[in-house]
């Protein structure tokens, strides 16, 4: 189940990440409203990038295979 709650706060974080450049792309906000949203723009950026990261790495271990990094390619369109 922790899988699907990193999936869920990656998915919300983007969508709060989406509504804050909404906002800021508005300009109704005021300077000081600006600046704490990009505060917290930042804030959910980096816990994305981070998710990705992590989603990353957890492919590359899949992937390895006897002690050495192999490519694949990768085509969303095809379930397995």
């Amino acid at each position: 189940m922790a899988r699907k709650k990193a999936s869920v706060d990656f998915e919300q974080s983007l969508a709060d990440l989406q509504t804050l450049v909404e906002r800021l792309e508005n300009g109704e906000l005021s300077l000081e409203d600006s600046l704490a949203a990009f505060e917290q723009g930042i804030g959910l950026t980096r816990d994305c990038q981070a998710a990705l990261a992590q989603a990353e790495q957890k492919v590359q271990v899949l992937l390895e295979r006897d002690g050495e990094l192999t490519q694949e390619p990768f085509d969303a369109e095809q379930p397995e």
